[in-house]
């Protein structure tokens, strides 16, 4: 087991090599989000009065961490009816890097050396959603890191995720029949940043486990502030919900997730 774990950590740093020699091409590659085919819709709970903590340990020491395996953290958020709910999302270019990646990042130093901190500030951080782009056109939103000196308030506006449970073998269907919705959405100035769906697979790095109760749809959004939220998205999600209902494929009421962006979250409001 070791022995595998080593090869797989050789493999991602060789590729992480290989990617950094290919320039800007291979920046451009990197930030073009239909590169990343498989998706963690992470969901943590931290304990209470720690999120704001949690995350500024998060935010200093994983992004690029990552981004030099080959992932990506392409948003993180607190969620705004839960204190202590913090979201990520972490893409990976396919299936079989999620596992290498995983593998190196989870037995490599900056893991080894921060775990116990962020560890010690987490009561759960189970409730994860693997997922891929339902098309090319619909994968997740890969934005630019935030710049410290033009952005020096960091992050900015807020971003939404409706996550629909599924009934079986209806995805496809549900989505097409959503389509309208999705527009509605768009009229009201929402930036749709994705649209993805349950990725049905074996766990390949079992040592983080994901949720088995799909399937599970998530339209992502980027709005420019709480106006829009409030006098234009919320009552279009409202207006939607009898539609919706009305096709028969869902197995319960849509939940709508608004996330505000941490500091360096690459999902937020750009002008």
């Amino acid at each position: 087991m070791r022995l595998r774990i080593r090869l797989l950590i050789v493999i991602a740093l060789c590729n992480s090599v290989s990617a950094q020699t290919e320039g800007n091409k291979s920046m451009e590659h990197n930030l073009h989000g239909g590169d990343f085919q498989a998706i963690e819709f992470r969901r943590y709970t931290i304990k209470e009065g720690e999120r704001t903590h949690f995350a500024e340990y998060f935010e200093s020491y994983f992004p690029e961490a990552f981004q030099q395996l080959g992932a990506i953290a392409a948003g993180s958020f607190f969620e705004r009816k839960n204190p202590s709910g913090f979201t990520w999302i972490r893409g990976f270019h396919t299936i079989e890097d999620r596992a290498v990646a995983n593998a190196a990042f989870y037995y490599g130093s900056v893991w080894k050396e921060h775990k116990k901190t962020l560890n010690d500030l987490m009561t759960d951080s189970d409730n994860v959603m693997l997922l891929r782009p339902l098309s090319q056109e619909r994968a997740v939103t890969i934005l630019p890191a935030v710049d410290p000196v033009t952005e020096a308030n960091g992050a900015q506006g807020v971003v939404v995720a409706q996550i629909f449970a599924i009934k079986a073998n209806s995805v496809e269907a549900f989505a097409k029949e959503a389509e309208a919705t999705f527009a509605s959405y768009r009229a009201t100035g929402a930036r749709e940043a994705g649209v993805l769906v349950t990725l049905d697979v074996t766990n390949n790095f079992p040592q983080l486990p994901i949720r088995t109760d799909g399937p599970y749809l998530v339209w992502i959004g980027i709005l420019k502030d709480n106006h829009i939220l409030e006098t234009g998205f919320t009552p279009a999600v409202e207006r939607s919900l009898p539609s919706l209902t009305a096709t028969g494929l869902l197995r319960g009421t849509p939940e709508l997730v608004v996330l505000d962006p941490t500091r360096r979250s690459r999902l937020r409001w750009l002008p």
